[in-house]
């Protein structure tokens, strides 16, 4: 059972839009989205490429910023606070995972998982312990000194995985996590995915193409067309999926 931390909705948006100005023409890449997820959802959002769903998700991720409307992470809208309070919010309450894994070559993966610890000025004991216990969670601890282009492409993205939990995030934002992993290392990072959602009560929402995928292991499916939100609803019953643990 997902311990839900509160009854409010972990993300929310109310009418949210961005637009983008290319020459004399207007991108409508979000058209005024309204949404909530609850906490401790997993949530898909499907979409055709340059449906808007990337988008939406950098605006839930405060890394970019609504042309009208407004985002909500835990009730605190994100467009009232500081550039500080950003940078805490996207260091400390949401967590992200990319479909480039974004590990940085020369350091070793623990170095890598530890990263955002040092950003945060995390006392250094304290570093170590949570970079063991998000390397064991995603089961790469035989790994720790290894460099990026020594692992796997589904190792990388574990990696990738343990650095976005290191901080103890209560959101995960995954975008197109499976792009670059074929099918079998793309279920095992769902597999994983859903761990973390049923035993760390991580809210997730994950941008995905990938319907098959979506519907064995997300509990609710949000579709995106052209901008705008075009389906709302619980995933269909799906049969356990094969594929082991990550």
């Amino acid at each position: 059972m997902n311990p839900l931390s509160s009854s409010a909705p972990a993300l929310r948006t109310e009418a949210v839009s961005k637009h983008y100005r290319r020459g004399a023409v207007v991108v409508r890449a979000v058209e005024q989205v309204t949404l909530a997820i609850a906490a401790g959802e997993f949530t898909a959002l499907l979409g055709a490429s340059g449906s808007g769903k990337s988008t939406l998700l950098n605006l839930l991720a405060g890394l970019d910023h609504p042309s009208a409307g407004a985002v909500y992470v835990r009730e605190r809208e994100l467009g009232a606070m500081s550039a500080a309070e950003l940078a805490r919010h996207r260091r400390q309450t949401v967590g992200m995972v990319f479909q480039n894994f974004n590990l940085l070559p020369r350091m070793t993966l623990e170095e890598n998982v530890e990263l955002p610890l040092r950003l945060a000025e995390v006392e250094r004991g304290e570093r170590a312990a949570r970079v063991a216990a998000a390397l064991e969670r995603v089961r790469l601890t035989a790994r720790r000194g290894h460099r990026p282009s020594e692992l796997s492409g589904g190792e990388q993205q574990r990696a990738a995985i343990a650095r976005a939990l290191v901080n103890r995030p209560g959101i995960l934002l995954a975008d197109e996590p499976t792009g670059n992993l074929d099918s079998r290392n793309g279920r095992q990072i769902l597999e994983l995915f859903r761990e973390i959602n049923r035993e760390l009560g991580v809210t997730i929402l994950m941008v995905t193409h990938e319907r098959a995928l979506a519907e064995a292991y997300a509990g609710r499916i949000l579709a995106l067309q052209d901008g705008l939100l075009a389906a709302d609803g619980a995933a269909a019953p799906a049969a356990e999926p094969e594929g082991g643990q990550a």
